[in-house]
């Protein structure tokens, strides 16, 4: 596997007199698949939050492929391959399925709006038949298909999950965060939601960090652990050694249920 492309390293953030994360390590290479698990306010949103943008730490630095992007905007780390997905669900409702999708893509087209003067410009032309080609493809890789025109807003929970992924996924990432992409889905919408990031790692070398509750979707899916408790990393390794790990079952996982 290559050199890292993402590489966060001595995170510290302060809320007050309050440690959310201490000399947190974190790193990822193209085409990994790695998983952030811990038990609630151990810090993994935060940690999503320094490495998007969104946080600036008290302490290290955040590296994208080799780049210091520490006090880089969650927009210029978006231009250049970081996407996000939240816990709480950001799409734009009042939107179609797709129009959601070629919102994503719209600072590739050179401004106006993806519906914008398409007949005065050429280029505009040939950058909405690229978007809406890429949406196509998205839309039949993650299952949406049947969804393509209705509104984001109507849909349910599972599928808005999904949506959310395909959006993310619109303009091929680079490095993608999944914030509990799981939840609200079925077993079936799981595991369709496991095979597109399977597919993205696989084919397209993209590294994602996948946070999520359902620790036996996390073991069956990632290569890769890492374990947060009260904003250290307390365990990392495989699936197995990480659920082998004492320290890991009295935290997190229980001594009885591992």
């Amino acid at each position: 596997m290559s050199e890292r492309i993402l590489d966060a390293s001595g995170i510290g953030v302060r809320f007050g007199g309050i440690h959310a994360l201490t000399d947190v390590d974190l790193s990822l290479r193209p085409g990994e698949v790695c998983g952030l698990i811990g038990p609630n306010g151990a810090g993994k949103t935060t940690l999503f939050d320094v490495v998007s943008g969104i946080r600036r730490p008290d302490q290290g630095r955040v590296l994208l492929d080799g780049v210091d992007v520490t006090r880089r905007s969650p927009v210029w780390r978006a231009r250049h391959g970081m996407r996000r997905t939240f816990q709480r669900q950001q799409l734009f409702g009042q939107l179609t399925v797709t129009d959601n999708l070629l919102v994503a893509q719209e600072w590739r087209g050179g401004g106006g709006g993806f519906g914008a003067d398409l007949l005065a410009s050429p280029t505009r032309r040939t950058h909405e038949r690229d978007r809406r080609s890429r949406a196509s493809t998205v839309l039949r890789e993650c299952g949406l298909e049947e969804l393509a025109d209705d509104y984001a807003g109507a849909l349910p929970i599972g599928r808005a999950r999904m949506v959310e992924l395909a959006r993310a996924v619109a303009d091929p990432p680079r490095v993608l965060l999944l914030d509990e992409p799981a939840s609200g889905m079925t077993a079936d919408e799981r595991g369709q939601l496991s095979a597109v990031v399977r597919h993205l790692a696989d084919e397209e070398d993209c590294a994602v960090l996948l946070v999520e509750h359902n620790v036996a979707f996390v073991m069956e899916l990632c290569a890769r652990v890492v374990v947060l408790d009260l904003g250290h990393v307390l365990a990392e390794g495989t699936a197995a050694e990480v659920r082998a790990d004492p320290k890991v079952r009295d935290a997190y996982l229980g001594t009885t249920a591992a």
